[in-house]
């Protein structure tokens, strides 16, 4: 393969925390970033011009759902995703692995790739290492991604070896054929380690995919129902073995919490649909937790939910006048709530890399750990959500 695509500069660190910059062909974005999930082309609800406005640099769109609808054709002919949706930015695609693993019954998995019905009308594809780069490859991200097969973390060993195995022979079919396409010139690949919350399959697949000169790597197989002790353990362990002068992403990780502690770990990179979907379910972050505007607390708090926040709608609006909303299931309360979480975690994001940059980021980290209380059910849902997203919910 010839000389990568994107360039990562570490600007400087704090313990384990990195602060850094990606460039792509489509620009650059600062590190520790949060990729807001654009899964079908789209950030539900929001225009990429408010996505931008929230401070967002990268974001991420799903080649199973792109492939599936409108399909690689189309998004080739429109120009490529960055045209097609008019995004001008970085764009990160995932190969497609996870989605189809988690149709359940409706897929089937060997060594030669993974055949599935489509959960939009039932007919029948089959994704190989070949075909999901070959898709990505169309669609015209600027990072994509290894197809990989994920597991639940809690699979009994001897399955979570299986996947992991079959996932580093497809990494070399993925890498194999990526590196012989012109597209190698233009997109990164990152490669993906699995290996459960099995200590030493996860020390054997950072070996093994590390070994292969990606242009990032990336943590998989997380969030999927394993304690957060045993997420925390995994990422630092798989951090503590990754080059320092490549990018790390952490998959599908995206609550307040596991971001600041993630990020206190080593991760660059992260993307999750947690902010913006439990926002459209009246759900929203705020510096002292995750709140429900719902609740008849906000009847009648005629001051913004947030005033500590910059977002447009605790700049304009009052809680009680988002609580209407909600309760009278009038969509703009949604989109407001969607773009008052999104601008949450990207401002999150920001204070990181400030607080790394002014070597003060366990201090930052204690301060807002003991501010910050997830409840239960953001606990809950943070371990659902991909599940969710696979639908494009």
């Amino acid at each position: 393969m010839t000389a990568s695509p994107i360039s990562f500069k570490l600007f400087g660190t704090d313990g384990a925390a990195r602060r850094g910059q990606i460039t792509t062909p489509h620009g650059t974005a600062q590190t520790p970033m949060f990729m807001p999930v654009a899964t079908q082309a789209t950030v539900k609800g929001l225009t990429f011009d408010e996505v931008r406005s929230l401070g967002a640099e990268t974001v991420l769109s799903n080649a199973y759902h792109l492939y599936l609808r409108p399909g690689v054709p189309r998004v080739q002919d429109a120009g490529g995703l960055h045209r097609f949706m008019r995004w001008d930015g970085p764009i990160l695609t995932d190969s497609g692995g996870y989605q189809a693993f988690s149709m359940g019954s409706l897929r089937r998995i060997d060594d030669s790739g993974i055949t599935f019905q489509s959960h939009i009308d039932g007919s029948r594809h089959v994704f190989t290492p070949e075909s999901a780069i070959a898709n990505q490859h169309g669609i015209g991200a600027d990072i994509i991604m290894c197809f990989d097969q994920c597991v639940f973390s809690a699979g009994d060993p001897a399955s979570v070896r299986d996947a992991m195995e079959r996932t580093h022979r497809w990494a070399v079919d993925c890498y194999d054929t990526h590196a012989a396409s012109l597209n190698s010139q233009s997109q990164a690949l990152f490669g993906i380690v699995q290996g459960g919350t099995v200590h030493e399959l996860r020390a054997e697949s950072t070996d093994y995919i590390t070994g292969i000169p990606f242009d990032g790597y990336a943590i998989g197989g997380l969030a999927v129902g394993e304690s957060k002790a045993e997420m925390h353990a995994v990422t630092q362990q798989v951090c503590d073995g990754l080059p320092a002068e490549k990018p790390r992403y952490l998959m599908g990780v995206g609550s307040p919490e596991d971001l600041v502690n993630s990020v206190a770990l080593g991760v660059d990179m992260f993307d999750c649909v947690l902010p913006t979907r439990v926002a459209r379910n009246g759900a929203l972050f705020t510096p002292t937790g995750r709140i429900n505007i719902a609740n008849a607390r906000y009847a009648e708090h005629d001051d913004p939910l947030d005033d500590t926040c910059d977002c447009y709608a605790c700049a304009n609006f009052s809680a009680s006048y988002l609580r209407h909303l909600f309760k009278a299931r009038e969509m703009l309360g949604p989109r407001l709530a969607s773009i008052h979480n999104l601008r949450f975690i990207l401002n999150l994001m920001d204070n990181m890399r400030n607080a790394i940059a002014h070597n003060r980021f366990d201090e930052f980290r204690t301060e807002f750990l003991a501010t910050y209380q997830p409840t239960d059910e953001t606990r809950r849902q943070t371990q659902k959500h991909r599940w969710v997203a696979e639908r494009g919910i």
